[in-house]
């Protein structure tokens, strides 16, 4: 799950990629259907919101080693 390895090829970075936003998407559901009804596991909420937020910081880092220098204006 590491990002930092810029010998990858761009093929399996985007995969990472999509895998990444993959958990990302079911982590954000997850969360929400907890907030719905008070959890009862308030550590399981935070453990999940920080993954959630490590896996945002892995995204963006995969996302500037594909595009390191993206549209200013797009």
């Amino acid at each position: 799950m590491e990002t930092k390895d810029t010998s990858e090829s761009p093929e399996v970075l985007l995969v990472r990629l999509v895998e990444f936003r993959t958990e990302h998407r079911d982590l954000d559901e997850a969360i929400n259907r907890m907030m719905l009804a008070p959890p009862e596991d308030q550590l399981l909420l935070r453990r999940l919101k920080k993954r959630k937020l490590l896996l945002k910081d892995r995204i963006s880092a995969l996302e500037r080693m594909l595009d390191p220098e993206p549209d200013e204006y797009a």
